[in-house]
């Protein structure tokens, strides 16, 4: 049974926690993409807020940067285009493999059939600005899957194992009393929202928890939904009413982060580290754009002498100014400097442009370049991005998939697993363009060994007994990200083979008959002479 109060009392721990971080982001959204942080550090932004904070933005190298590299993370984990994970239980038989490569291409299909893509863009401009963000997974009604990106602002996570992964999400947010009723039912709301429902105070804000976290007891293999690992629930917060209490057989949220902060669950982006170079950068437009208007409307000072009265002349085109003398009034240099403006702003945008690694990701101006600076440029890609890959494979794409397989695999989607299947654990492989991109060092390496064999064996032939070529075939073919669909089986390989090998003994066959008829005649024909 769920105890509200308490459940309401670790949400007040959990803001407390949250509250010294949101200052940070609230600025990295600030200066890139504001409405992203609406509902941050406690401010609540209506429409004409968020256009008000964009036009203070006055260099968009920091948005334009963050927007590059989002979708950098986006093409490069989870593309729409091709096939970008698998899946493998180890040593498995062709039919297992078979099942095991179909099922992940029903799953990749039905995950971008969904509104995957839409939600994993938003959910990377989180990442980049703020360095984590919360996707929800869910069945969606009438099948298929159903993708949330919650708002920052209201979700507050934590791990139940110290340095674990999040397990925990509590989210809190207001709904009007017509969407309350309507999710929960009017026999399930509190009094206060059942009575002001049939007042027709329809679009009234009641603040509603939505807890999901690990159960201490559950029971393997459940089918009831108070037993199952994860606990769900849903309260209204101002009456600690339980409205729902059920659970999840995987944890249902994906939530990974850029680089954590010590003694926190709570990480920073890469814009945090570019904040300095982003501030400066906007100081010293805003002076750039004070200056503008005294260069371009100038600057003068004039002498009230009796008769020209400074305070009443207006300069400007086809205007006659009566004055004393022509030294009463005189134009003034306002002294700025926009060369030196400009190259600061030049090395401030480089800088911003590096950290958030625009300067590599975006296509590179000037002529084509040549294949051993695409691959140089790859390699740099990788190891740039690498370390982040890593951890957006264990707190992204694996909660992702293991819960999108999940939803399949009890809808009877997949189909029934082979037998030899049902109690082994199987992991996810990754085919994305990073993961690729990553073993390239493995291809380039085999490569280079096969043209080393190559050049041996013109000396010594026995040196290629050493190397396995059709072994190093398929693996290659798996580094390339080449659908295994593609490739024969073992069995067809050998079929293939015995298909070849008997078609070569038949035509030796005939040739022998032919050559022994050939003979036969000319023995007759030589007696015939005779």
């Amino acid at each position: 049974m769920i105890d509200a109060k308490a459940t309401i009392r670790k949400l007040a721990a959990k803001k407390s926690q949250r509250s010294h971080h949101e200052p940070i982001w609230q600025e990295c959204f600030d200066y890139s993409f504001p409405e992203r942080g609406n509902g941050l550090n406690g401010a609540s932004l209506m429409p004409q807020d968020g256009q008000t904070k964009k036009n203070r933005i006055l260099d968009d190298t920091a948005a334009d940067s963050a927007r590059i590299l989002s979708s950098g993370i986006a093409s490069g984990t989870t593309p729409a285009s091709s096939l970008w994970f698998g899946l493998d239980a180890g040593q498995e038989s062709d039919e297992e493999n078979a099942w095991l490569d179909e099922s992940a291409r029903i799953l990749f299909e039905n995950i971008h059939g969904a509104n995957f893509d839409a939600a994993a863009f938003e959910c990377c401009i989180d990442i980049v600005a703020a360095g984590w963000f919360v996707l929800y997974i869910d069945e969606a009604k009438g099948g298929g899957f159903s993708f949330e990106q919650w708002p920052l602002s209201e979700c507050y996570i934590s791990s139940s194992k110290l340095g674990g992964l999040i397990d925990t999400v509590y989210r809190e947010v207001d709904m009007t009393v017509e969407q309350v009723v309507n999710a929960y039912g009017i026999d399930k709301v509190s009094d206060k929202v059942a009575e002001a429902y049939r007042n027709e105070k329809f679009d009234e804000f009641v603040k509603i928890l939505h807890a999901i976290e690990p159960r201490k007891m559950y029971a393997v293999g459940s089918k009831l939904a108070k037993n199952l690992p994860f606990s769900s629930c849903h309260i209204e917060v101002a009456t600690q009413q339980v409205l729902r209490e059920s659970g999840y057989h995987e944890f249902p949220c994906a939530v990974p982060r850029w680089m954590l902060i010590a003694g926190t669950p709570y990480p920073t982006g890469p814009m945090a580290q570019a904040l300095g170079s982003i501030r400066t950068i906007n100081d010293i437009k805003a002076l750039e754009l004070a200056n503008l208007d005294m260069a371009v409307a100038g600057m003068w000072i004039a002498e009230d002498d009796g008769v020209l009265n400074p305070r009443t002349v207006k300069v400007g085109p086809r205007k006659i100014i009566v004055a004393n003398s022509v030294e009463s009034m005189k134009s003034l240099s306002s002294g700025a400097k926009f060369d030196v403006a400009f190259s600061a702003e030049d090395r401030l945008q480089a800088s911003i442009r590096k950290t958030l690694l625009a300067d590599q990701l975006q296509p590179q101006d000037g002529p084509a370049m040549t294949a051993t600076e695409v691959h140089a440029r790859v390699n740099l890609i990788r190891q740039l991005l690498g370390p982040i890959y890593g951890r957006l494979q264990a707190e992204y794409l694996q909660p992702l998939i293991t819960r999108c397989f999940g939803i399949a695999y009890r809808a009877g989607v997949l189909g029934q697993a082979p037998e030899s299947l049902q109690d082994r654990a199987f992991s996810v492989k990754y085919l994305g363009p990073l993961a690729r991109a990553q073993r390239l060092e493995d291809v380039t390496a085999m490569d280079r060994f096969e043209q080393t064999l190559m050049m041996e064996a013109q000396a010594d032939p026995s040196v290629l007994d050493v190397y396995d070529f059709e072994l190093a075939a398929r693996e290659r073919s798996k580094h390339l990200g080449v659908p295994q669909l593609l490739l024969r089986t073992s069995d067809k390989v050998d079929a293939l083979r015995d298909s070849r090998k008997q078609a070569q003994q038949n035509q030796q066959q005939q040739a022998m008959q032919q050559q022994v008829t050939t003979d036969a005649m000319g023995a007759i024909a030589n007696k015939v002479a005779a």
